[in-house]
């Protein structure tokens, strides 16, 4: 037998290390820099106008308790040629007044298109069947950026009759497709005049911008990245337009490692729903759970007085109050996995309200090892 058949020649030996250190190596989530940062100066800019609805089927505003929508009806009529006698009493109800809500997005030219919300501001029943009348869009500057119109599309319906009603969904709010145009286009610049270009992190996280600065200089073998803070990185880039194009292009595809995220609990006080991340653990701890309730009955009794006798009858009062409590042991609480924490926790057989005072004990004891939010 030759000495090749008892060791592995060099070569295969160092790919077989190579091979198990692949399979050893801790798996490491990589997503595309896009998903995570944006570039300085491209943002969606928010858009507001006050509008009026047309055309609903007896559903719209009620004028007496809705004068705005009749003032404003008169207000359009008049810029139309048409005079309405002062002081007259308009009974319309096929008409409402609504806000148009809407983000114009960046590099938008005049004569684009993009959708539009609108919403009653009075006491509309329903904008179903309705139409936008022109109304003009404008920014926070108060310069009219866009202008909506068109026919609404509303997700929600309902009945009525007898003085019975049925409703599904939402009336009073609704979405025209490709309802606003622009008509002025919001200056953007991607950088300087030097080509000095700004990405913004989403999440400020010192690790993350480290390994940002990392990819973006072996990308183009160059230090063209420097991270100022933990959200901001500053990128030298091309001066010729079309080539800041290409650059940033291949700047937001590029794959970054991302660390594992920190151990967090989520509570919502609201709706009592918590919600854990899977770096969550606790510590061994022990935990009493147990529910107390007050129960007050009610029993009036009638006191009546014998017959022919000389007394009144009277309802005298009978209640009973009785607490009740259950016993309540204590419990081991410990995970070291999230199935091991919500296990853990399950057996408590604890409701969401009474999870969330537990969670917050078991924070200030020291046996949740997780940051507790509270939305």
């Amino acid at each position: 037998m030759s000495l090749s058949a008892i060791f592995l020649k060099p070569a295969r030996l160092a790919a077989l290390w190579l091979m198990l250190a692949i399979l050893c190596a801790p798996t490491v989530q990589a997503e595309r820099l896009a998903e995570l940062s944006d570039f300085v100066g491209v943002r969606d800019n928010p858009l507001l106008g006050y509008g009026l609805v047309i055309g609903l089927d007896g559903s719209g505003d009620q004028t007496m308790q809705a004068p705005f929508t009749g003032q404003s009806l008169t207000n359009m009529l008049s810029q139309l040629g048409i005079t309405v006698p002062p002081g007259t009493n308009m009974q319309l109800r096929n008409i409402a007044a609504v806000i148009v809500t809407a983000q114009l997005p960046p590099f938008a030219s005049p004569g684009q298109q993009f959708d539009v919300v609108v919403s009653s501001v009075g006491n509309a029943r329903s904008l179903r069947g309705g139409t936008l009348l022109m109304t003009p869009l404008k920014g926070a500057d108060g310069q009219v950026y866009a202008i909506a119109q068109g026919n609404l599309l509303v997700g929600g319906v309902g009945a009525e009759s007898g003085g019975s009603s049925a409703q599904i969904n939402h009336q009073s709010a609704g979405r025209i497709s490709g309802g606003a145009i622009v008509e002025r286009q919001v200056a953007t610049r991607l950088g300087t005049e030097a080509g000095l270009i700004e990405l913004q992190l989403k999440r400020a996280d010192f690790t993350v911008a480290r390994e940002v600065v990392a990819a973006i200089n072996r990308e183009f073998s160059q230090p063209l990245a420097a991270a100022q803070d933990g959200r901001v990185i500053r990128i030298q880039g091309p001066l010729d337009s079309n080539a800041q194009v290409n650059f940033m292009a291949r700047v937001e595809n590029l794959y970054i490692n991302m660390p594992d995220a920190a151990a967090k609990v989520v509570i919502n006080s609201r709706t009592g729903s918590v919600v854990l991340n899977r770096r969550v653990s606790l510590f061994p701890a022990a935990v009493s759970h147990g529910n107390l309730s007050v129960i007050i009955e009610s029993r009036p009794q009638v006191s009546q007085s014998a017959p022919f006798g000389q007394g009144d009858t009277v309802v005298v009062p009978n209640s009973r109050v009785t607490i009740e409590q259950e016993r309540g042991s204590l419990q081991t609480v410990e995970g070291a996995d999230l199935s091991e924490v919500v296990n853990a926790l399950n057996a408590l057989g604890a409701t969401p309200q009474d999870l969330m005072s537990i969670l917050e004990a078991l924070k200030v004891v020291g046996s949740l090892r997780a940051e507790l939010e509270i939305i």
